[in-house]
């Protein structure tokens, strides 16, 4: 999310007021007196599940904010892990007062299997990814630096919910807003800390609970999002190299960061009506990049919009459509699985858009799920992030006012 932490603003105070007065959208029951078959606790039917817009997507179940966080706790990002033992799914959701932990492996039926409490105070802003059966995890809280937990440990909890410590801290930072993995090399990148201009800063996790600094990137702007991939896509010239594209407020940059003693920048992109260029996903060829910007809803009055660059030529990049949602609502981050784009759309929740005629310029929502009730307006409530890559076909949206909703398409 933007309001990066090092330039306090009265948008910013807006939003920390309208966080502590909203309350939650909903209050499902995620245990409902048994499931075993998996099914969804709440089939979207006319339109509706549980009182929840939706199409095409069926709510598994729901845990509220204040189960995963305490009283008073807001949501933010999430992410997901695989066990490679058995194949269970868990989640992983960020809380302005730590991280939590459920079991997915009965969806219909998830399990808190407890937190890992922020590692100085809390905040807003709180990120988290995987490696190596490990999570990391950034905040924007001062000091907090990366927590480094053993994921595994979840296979022995007997007597959820539990408090957690973690099993690392890394300390060459402070805050952070984000934290970036290639699980290719091995390395984390935290972007938007106070290191580096608030460029990404290297660090080697190959070892998960003995990282390493190894170097950083400053000579661009402040980086509020990144992907970075071992590259496999059109442009031969950089074929196996290292590439971060960074989301960086004001522009897109890509550079090569294949030698972390010396990265290198490739390119820059910009657009027209830039509000806030937030954070992007390849598509699974590398050929396009599709960016969310977060305030050009709220500067120029469009549509949820999402822009699409084409990067067959990453020294070259070019600007290829733009794709207009139907609401007004803000698109926070957005990811693709094969030819479908998940975008988190804040008050008009979970969206699913058809991108397999992308290269004639065209995109169509097949499917959603409000995870905010109240209405689609152009504010900052509803869905922080979604993750979509259980083979299960099961999603996690983590929900700033409603917490944890589990979805699952029931049209493919």
């Amino acid at each position: 999310m933007k309001l990066k932490h090092q330039s306090p603003s009265s948008f910013m105070i807006l939003f920390i007021v309208m966080m502590i007065v909203t309350s939650g959208c909903s209050n499902d029951d995620a245990t409902n007196n048994g499931n075993p078959s998996n099914e969804a606790q709440f089939p979207c039917v006319g339109g509706f599940a549980n009182g929840h817009p939706c199409n095409g997507f069926d709510l598994m179940s729901h845990i509220p904010i204040s189960d995963l966080g305490g009283s008073g706790a807001v949501g933010n990002d999430s992410w997901g892990w695989t066990d490679p033992l058995d194949g269970k799914e868990y989640a992983l959701v960020g809380t302005s007062t730590g991280t939590a932990f459920v079991d997915m492996s009965n969806a219909a039926l998830p399990i808190l299997l407890g937190t890992l409490p922020t590692a100085t105070i809390n905040s807003i802003w709180r990120d988290v990814k995987t490696y190596n059966n490990h999570a990391f995890v950034v905040s924007e809280a001062d000091g907090h630096g990366m927590q480094v937990f053993d994921l595994t440990r979840l296979r022995n909890v007997t007597n959820p919910p539990v408090i957690f410590d973690a099993d690392a801290l890394y300390t060459g930072f402070g805050r952070a807003h984000n934290i970036v993995i290639n699980e290719d090399s091995g390395f984390a990148y935290a972007v938007g800390s106070t290191t580096f201009n608030g460029g990404p800063h290297f660090v080697n996790i190959q070892n998960p609970t003995s990282p390493v600094a190894a170097g950083g990137y400053g000579n661009d702007s402040y980086s509020h999002d990144a992907q970075v991939v071992t590259y496999n896509g059109p442009d031969t010239e950089h074929v196996g190299k290292e590439i971060l594209i960074g989301s960086n407020e004001n522009e897109v940059v890509i550079v090569d960061v294949s030698n972390k003693n010396n990265p290198i920048q490739i390119s820059t992109i910009n657009y027209s009506n830039i509000g806030y260029t937030h954070q992007g996903w390849f598509t699974d060829d590398f050929r396009y990049f599709l960016v969310g910007d977060e305030l050009d809803e709220i500067n120029f009055g469009v549509n949820s919009r999402t822009l699409i660059f084409d990067l067959s030529d990453l020294d070259n990049p070019t600007i290829h459509m733009e794709y207009l949602g139907p609401t007004a609502a803000i698109d926070h981050n957005v990811y693709t699985v094969n030819d479908i784009l998940y975008i988190a759309n804040y008050t008009a929740g979970l969206r699913a858009v058809d991108i397999s005629n992308i290269n004639n310029q065209s995109m169509t929502e097949v499917g959603y799920f409000d995870t905010y009730t109240p209405n689609n307006n152009t504010a900052f409530n509803g869905a922080w992030n979604v993750y979509p890559y259980f083979s299960s076909g099961n999603i996690v949206i983590s929900d700033i006012d409603g917490g944890l909703f589990i979805v699952k398409r029931n049209n493919l």
